[in-house]
């Protein structure tokens, strides 16, 4: 992978949040061992009854009829004892006209662009009562070592594996940067953590905002115009951040100008969790490969990132993953399988060994003509 330098400066924008955070009011930083000392009231605030609203949808959730996850908060996955899978694939039925495909992938989850891929053929805005609605919660862990925060950029997913809970893994939406804002591929950590940011708007935008005659104010105030929304976390990665935002809709997509974006409720629990100086692997992986823990190998695969093509080569990469997973097993793999998936990178789990895995279509035999044998066989013309 195009595994950049580890990044250890602080940016222009990484100044300009803490800098606001320290004249905005009530904005401050905190350490992990601060946090322990002086506990923020916000944190145990149960939300507001706008706040519930908002990500409640009318559905028939099944997520409590899949996989046993004895009541684990959102986003967290029990870490196989064999395999790289974990969650499951599962459907709602909607029940309210009103809702949208978004509203649902919020309530469960899940991203934009997963939950465009995984239901084609259902209307992002109206899907409509009575509508199945697939919720794409099975992943395959990134190949990266498990440790700290791993973002793939190309699956607009964050995980993270937390250091006090060995046995879990957490994950969720991200949206990262648009192509001319691209995030970068590297390691990093997270240095400090800012609740209710201030947000100074960077040159370059302010710049753009006047050519539109819309000029941009040197400074936005925590609230709800602010798109860093209520916590940032500030990597040692020049202007880079994990922060929320004021327009959830858009979490998983590539819509930022370089940061990670999450949902706010997700951010909020990051945010009261993740220690301070925790490793930040941000890497691109767009083909995953990993066994599940009945020994089926399921491969996924999503679009490739645009400023990554370069020197990449989708299927080399895909081909050198499988080989890698399965060297020491006797394994025969339809290499065609793996070249459809990359060819079609929509996100799908596509098993291709195992007791998942659909059964070989029989090789087709060959029929010789009857009439040409028994003419040439005919023991009249013979004689």
């Amino acid at each position: 992978m195009n595994i950049r330098d580890t990044f250890t400066l602080w940016g222009p924008t990484s100044l300009a949040v803490l800098l606001a955070a320290s004249l905005a009011s009530p904005a401050f930083a905190q350490s992990a061992d601060e946090q322990t000392e002086n506990p923020v009231q916000e944190q145990s605030e149960e939300p507001t009854q706008e706040q519930a609203q908002e990500i409640s949808i009318d559905a028939v959730d099944s997520a409590a009829q899949v996989a046993d996850q004895d009541e684990l908060p959102r986003g967290h996955f029990r870490l196989p004892e064999k395999g790289d899978v974990i969650g499951e694939r599962y459907t709602v039925v909607v029940e309210d006209p009103k809702q949208t495909l978004i509203d649902i992938a919020r309530r469960h989850n899940i991203g934009y662009e997963e939950m465009r891929m995984a239901n084609p053929d259902v209307s992002l805005w109206v899907p409509g009562a009575g509508t199945e609605v697939v919720i794409p919660a099975q992943y395959i862990l990134p190949p990266a070592p498990r440790e700290g925060v791993v973002i793939n950029l190309s699956e607009l997913r964050l995980y993270y594996y937390p250091a006090d809970k060995p046995g879990i893994v957490e994950t969720y939406p991200v949206s990262v940067g648009r192509e001319e804002f691209a995030t970068p591929v590297g390691i990093t950590r997270t240095t400090v953590k800012v609740k209710d940011p201030a947000w100074a708007p960077p040159s370059s935008m302010r710049r753009e905002a006047a050519e539109r005659g819309e000029p941009a104010p040197s400074v936005v105030p925590p609230g709800p115009q602010n798109p860093l929304g209520e916590h940032a976390i500030l990597l040692a990665m020049p202007s880079y951040l994990i922060h929320g935002t004021n327009r959830p809709d858009g979490v998983g997509m590539r819509v930022s100008r370089g940061c990670i974006r999450m949902y706010p409720e997700d951010i909020k629990s990051l945010y009261e969790r993740l220690p301070s100086g925790t490793q930040v692997n941000l890497m691109d992986a767009p083909f995953k490969a990993g066994f599940a823990a009945d020994g089926t190998l399921f491969v996924q695969s999503f679009p490739q990132l645009e400023e990554n093509v370069e020197g990449f080569e989708p299927l080399l990469n895909a081909l050198e993953r499988v080989t890698a997973l399965t060297t020491d097993r006797d394994v025969e793999i339809d290499a065609d399988q793996i070249q459809r998936a990359v060819e079609a990178p929509d996100g799908q789990f596509i098993a291709l060994y195992g007791p998942q895995a659909p059964e070989p279509e029989p090789e087709p035999v060959e029929l010789i003509d009857e009439l040409e044998l028994s003419a040439a066989t005919d023991p009249d013309k013979d004689a």
